[in-house]
């Protein structure tokens, strides 16, 4: 039931009448309930609400706010670190700090040195190294002078202070006695001030000067200790990278592009190497055991610098890529050699040591001989044979040494064989032997020096030459025991003096190919040299060959390995660099592969000379003319030939051993045989012991041996096929033959 609320309201007449209220319908309620309380809350589900009661709900959710919170932070460190600039202030302050640790290290090393006299105790090192004593004995002397000088200046230390403090106490009292004075003055002068007055005024300039050092001394520490980092910096970048930015005056307008430290680490950056571009892009940089310092002298001149590489790159890999490092530092290949440093004296490990020769060094003329119309040579101490890319002479090692020099045809051996040999004739002690086996006259010049000299290519001059060998073996063993005798350890230039005996003997060998390539007598010849080289150092006896090819039957890889020199001349492959100069040769840096055929003739690859691991010698040239015969080695020689001590074998006292071209077989077995017959094989081997180095004995078979019989009339039974040889019947032929030589000679 609705109650109807439309009644119409008094109407009145007017402009006061009213409006006309309509009530809207409602349903009346059978209760009256009075209105509840406001509950400001929102609905949530059974889940939510144990969600926001339980206590385990509660710690979960607050640990995975945690982790939200963790993750965001990490995140946001991530981004930080990992941002480029990041990254760079990161590989900048790691530098900084260890660039100024070096420095700091670097100057106490210095302040050490200096307090210690580090430099007079390098001096001396030094001296000891090059084996000069003399040198070691006068800055020892100075050593002690200067610590003996040191040592008096401390021990009037104490008495220098004492002097000082007494100096201050007397100029203290001095102004006491001056401000007391002038008090008194300035108490007792008419309108002067009060004494105390003054004193005031000076305590309280002393009082304004405390207070300023008060406020100074702080930031003077702190600008101290600025000041040391910013010295400690410079000195390790100066340590590091020193010669980066250095100019050269000595360099020359013509020694091409100034190498700095700068530009080797650029040309590092361009190898293309993947560890190295690798530790590059992680700003690392390259430590300089030696910054590039000039050496050399004359027009010989070029920069050493040694640096490390990083983790992963060794010197093999910069080694390899010598063409690339060479063009990068704007020089041939044949002016920059890399090498490893670990494998020399007193070397590190992954350091390479680099030589970069100024620009056109290879195009400049090689200097006269030394040796060429003055001086005399010392075998002991090596003999002049050329000129490193230093312009360092190189002495090559001659007594206790042995030598080899390989290479391809017409790039050096002989003439540098011919310049060793130059010097060893200008001692007047050494005795020189010489086989060639070649019909060239490349020693004929030097023949009046030499006590035997032999050429050819046949067959039996390689029997002559194996012999040799055995009586040098045994001349080896005479020296060991004569030594014995003496209570001397190794022949020196004072027995050699003293003894005729025992003095030194070079004996090379050229072409020696021929020799050990022989069928016969290769391999015994091969054995014999092995052992005289083994065991001829310490006893003055030295073997010096040289050979186009490095195969096992034209040098024997045993004897190359024995040798105390190897010089290489231009080969085409690492085989036969390795078999000239040493196993590992080539990989250690050490390569002759890289000299151009013809264009660096008389350049070889030399170990075994110097403390280096290897050295580019441009040997000497001893001019000749082959059409016109003239050599100048001839002169060389007639001066040596005034030089000789008494006792020194030469050709004109020594007769030589002569190349057999004959035998006669009848006599021969004249001499062997004796009244029974005897089995033709037995007496071939007779005939072998008393003709051991005639090759026709030497291949001689029992049929051969019946066939040379029957071509002379002796005709051999094969009784029980032993074919014995009745020595009445070959004595009978023999006189019959010797009849028949006589009345040849009645009728002439």
């Amino acid at each position: 039931m609705t109650t109807d609320h439309t009644t119409s309201a008094p109407e009145t007449g007017g402009s006061g009448e009213l409006a006309e209220v309509h009530y809207l319908p409602t349903v009346p309620s059978d209760e009256s309930q009075p209105a509840g309380a406001v509950v400001d809350a929102e609905l949530i589900t059974e889940a939510e609400y144990q969600l926001r009661t339980s206590q385990k709900a509660q710690a979960m959710a607050r640990y995975e706010g945690y982790r939200r919170d963790i993750t965001t932070v990490a995140r946001v460190v991530r981004a930080v670190v990992t941002h480029p600039l990041a990254i760079r202030a990161y590989h900048a302050t790691k530098r900084t700090a260890k660039t100024t640790w070096e420095g700091t290290k670097s100057g106490g090393r210095r302040a050490w040195s200096g307090m210690t006299h580090g430099h007079v105790r390098e001096q001396i090192r030094r001296a000891r190294t090059a084996g000069k004593p003399e040198e070691v004995a006068e800055w020892t002397d100075r050593l002690r002078a200067l610590r003996k000088e040191r040592r008096e200046g401390l021990q009037a230390l104490p008495r220098t202070i004492w002097s000082v403090v007494k100096a201050v106490m007397v100029a203290l009292f001095v102004l006491s006695g001056i401000l007391l004075v002038t008090g008194a003055w300035m108490q007792f002068s008419p309108g002067g001030a009060d004494f105390m007055s003054m004193v005031d005024t000076v305590v309280s300039v002393v009082e304004t000067m405390a207070d300023v050092a008060g406020i100074v001394w702080i930031p003077a520490l702190i600008g101290l200790g600025l000041t040391g980092l910013v010295a400690a910096y410079r000195e390790g970048a100066r340590r590091d990278s020193g010669g980066w930015l250095r100019a050269d005056k000595d360099a020359g307008r013509d020694g091409g592009v100034l190498v700095t430290a700068d530009g080797i680490v650029q040309a590092l950056r361009h190898l293309n190497i993947p560890k190295l571009n690798q530790a590059f892009k992680e700003d690392w940089k390259p430590r300089f055991e030696l910054t590039p310092t000039r050496e050399g002298a004359g027009e010989f001149k070029g920069f050493r610098a040694i640096f490390d590489l990083p983790d992963g790159v060794t010197p093999d890999m910069v080694i390899d890529k010598v063409d690339v490092l060479a063009a990068n530092l704007h020089r041939i290949a044949m002016e920059v050699w890399p090498s490893d440093y670990g494998k020399q004296k007193g070397g590190k490990a992954r350091y390479v040591n680099l030589y970069v020769a100024d620009a056109g060094i290879m195009n400049k003329p090689t200097p006269e001989y030394p040796l060429m119309h003055a001086g005399t040579a010392d075998v002991f101490a090596g003999v002049p044979i050329g000129i490193t890319q230093r312009g360092d002479v190189v002495l090559w090692p001659i007594n206790a040494s042995n030598f080899v020099f390989g290479g391809r045809p017409g790039q050096g051996k002989s003439n540098a064989m011919r310049v060793v040999f130059a010097g060893a004739a200008l001692d007047p002690l050494a005795e020189l032997r010489m086989h060639v086996f070649a019909g060239n006259g490349d020693f004929d010049s030097y023949e009046r020096r030499f006590s035997r000299y032999h050429k050819g290519a046949s067959p039996e001059h390689a029997e002559l030459a194996t012999t040799h060998l055995r009586e040098l073996l045994a001349e080896v063993e005479r020296r060991e025991a004569r030594l014995a005798e003496l209570g001397a350890k190794k022949l020196t230039r004072a027995i050699a003096e003293q003894h005729p005996d025992m003095r030194p003997i070079l004996v090379g060998f050229s072409e020696c190919h021929e020799l050990f390539g022989d069928p016969t007598c290769g391999e015994e010849a091969a054995d014999l040299a092995v052992r005289v080289v083994k065991r001829g150092r310490k006893t003055g006896v030295s073997l010096g060959f040289d050979t186009q090819s490095s195969r096992a039957n034209a040098i024997p890889s045993q004897l190359v390995e024995n040798m105390g020199t190897n010089g290489c001349f231009s080969v085409k492959t690492w085989r036969n660099n390795d078999g000239f100069l040493g196993d590992g040769s080539f990989a250690a840096g050490i390569r002759a592969t890289e000299l151009r055929f013809n264009v660096d003739r008389g350049t070889m690859l030399a170990t075994g000379v110097s403390e280096e691991l290897f050295e580019i010698l441009r040997t000497f040239y001893i001019e000749v003319n082959d059409d016109t015969g003239w050599d100048a080695a001839a002169d060389i020689i007639e001066r040596a030939m005034t030089q000789l001590a008494p006792g020194t074998v030469v050709s004109v006292e020594l007769p030589l051993p002569q190349i057999q071209t004959s035998r006669n077989l009848l006599a021969d077995l004249d001499e062997v045989l004796d009244t029974n017959p005897v089995p033709a094989g037995e007496v071939i081997g007779a005939l072998r012991t008393l003709a051991p180095t005639w090759r026709p004995y030497k291949d001689l078979t029992v049929p051969k041996l019946v066939a040379l019989l029957g071509g002379l009339g002796i005709k051999v039974p094969s009784t029980k096929n032993k074919f014995p040889l009745d020595p009445a019947t070959v004595r009978d032929k023999l006189a019959g033959q010797a009849a028949a030589d006589g009345d040849g000679d009645t009728d002439e």
